[in-house]
């Protein structure tokens, strides 16, 4: 089987991959990066009445006039109206947010106005007719949709959701997301370990990231290299109806390599297992039906890159996100040289120089099996395939891991 462009292979894996259709009903604390099932009606006017943008008094505009006096009526605050009409030559004491007076249709603010001794109000400069008034529902009214299906709950979006009123909000269920770990080798963080052992840490790396990117992660612990536990390990996936399995190691052709050959026997459909990239070459995607099947490289670095290339933009999708948007130009902090058949990822450092550039240098070691070297790295630098000869501080596509 050929090398299957890094491209091509994403396309591929992203192919009808879109939101649920299930949804579920989150208190608004709750709903924060989350996505909304359905279009949200106001079920109130904002403001429902109209409201001072200032302090200061409601008057008649043809009464406020420089110089006038007006007798001082009563006050209006937020939360406590006046309750009564303006009347001729007067004035309401008004602060902000406060409903103004009936037969109001000005308010002066406070810095252009004296108060008298005797209870009038001393005009000191005549204001528009009309200002400093937010009339009943120039924010939203009542009945009309205001955040329309599909948009992401930020902080403006719940603000907006919880002043029309809605105490709780329908969102896309989260994709539900398995992950596997294979290998007679691997035990748990914490436990001892006997020859020719070794942790398995990428497990913890990779739910990390999926639940960043919006999943629900189902831990299935470590398979032996038996089909009998990767069978058993996949009742368990289906069990908890999980969108997306995501395997750990296995997943080549070696006499110790089941996972392909356990999820075929189960009636998977394999598209693909071998990319040309580096790290990350024997990735393998496929489908059991509705059950879509990722299955990642074991050494650590090649597991998490192909984590942030496949995994991540697959789970936005599912969740009805946007696309990670990690992707920048920068230029590069030294040379490289000429590229072969596969697109390279380089672990690196970004910085920004003076010039308010920023600036991506590779690692000097690039083995796949160095977490240190990833646990450092702000960047994978992008290296296309037969990519010439490159020199330091000539631009470069990078792909940011964080700030």
């Amino acid at each position: 089987m050929a090398l299957m462009p890094v491209d091509e292979a994403l396309r591929r894996i992203l192919d009808g991959a879109e939101a649920s259709a299930e949804t579920e009903m989150l208190g608004l604390a709750d709903s924060g990066g989350r996505v909304l099932a359905r279009d949200l009606m106001a079920l109130r006017t904002q403001p429902p009445f109209a409201a001072s943008a200032m302090d200061g008094y409601a008057v008649r505009a043809s009464e406020a006039v420089t110089g006038a006096k007006l007798r001082l009526q009563g006050e209006s605050a937020a939360g406590h109206g006046f309750d009564g009409a303006l009347a001729p030559g007067s004035t309401v004491r008004t602060f902000t947010g406060a409903p103004v007076p009936e037969g109001a249709d000005t308010v002066l603010i406070q810095e252009n106005t004296e108060r008298l001794d005797d209870g009038l109000v001393l005009v000191k400069e005549a204001p528009e007719a009309g200002r400093n008034i937010r009339p009943a529902g120039v924010d939203f009214t009542e009945g009309r949709t205001w955040l329309e299906k599909g948009r992401l709950l930020d902080a403006g979006a719940i603000t907006l959701a919880a002043a029309m009123n809605h105490a709780e909000v329908p969102v896309v269920r989260r994709p539900r997301v398995a992950i596997l770990a294979t290998g007679d080798e691997l035990r748990l963080p914490g436990q001892t370990l006997g020859p020719g052992q070794i942790i398995a840490s990428n497990t913890f790396g990779i739910a990390a990231l999926a639940r960043s990117a919006g999943a629900e992660v189902f831990d299935l612990g470590i398979a032996a290299d038996r089909l009998d536990a990767l069978d058993e390990a996949l009742d368990t996936a289906i069990a908890h109806e999980v969108d997306v399995l995501v395997t750990i190691g296995g997943a080549s052709v070696g006499d110790h390599d089941l996972v392909q050959e356990a999820l075929t026997a189960r009636g998977m459909a394999l598209d693909f297992w071998k990319i040309a990239m580096r790290p990350g070459k024997p990735l393998m995607s496929g489908n059991l039906g509705q059950l879509r099947v990722l299955g990642l490289p074991g050494n650590p670095a090649s597991s998490l890159v192909c984590a942030y290339l496949f995994l991540e933009p697959l789970i936005a999708r599912l969740a009805g996100q946007p696309d990670p948007d990690r992707k920048r130009t920068a230029l590069l902090g030294k040379d490289l040289p000429e590229n072969d058949q596969r697109q390279d990822y380089l672990r690196g450092d970004l910085q920004t120089n003076a010039e308010g550039q920023l600036v991506a240098t590779p690692s000097a070691k690039q083995d796949s099996s160095l977490m240190t070297v990833f646990a450092d790295a702000r960047c994978l630098i992008i290296r296309p395939p037969f990519a010439p000869p490159a020199k330091a501080g000539s631009t470069c596509e990078v792909l940011v891991l964080r700030d």
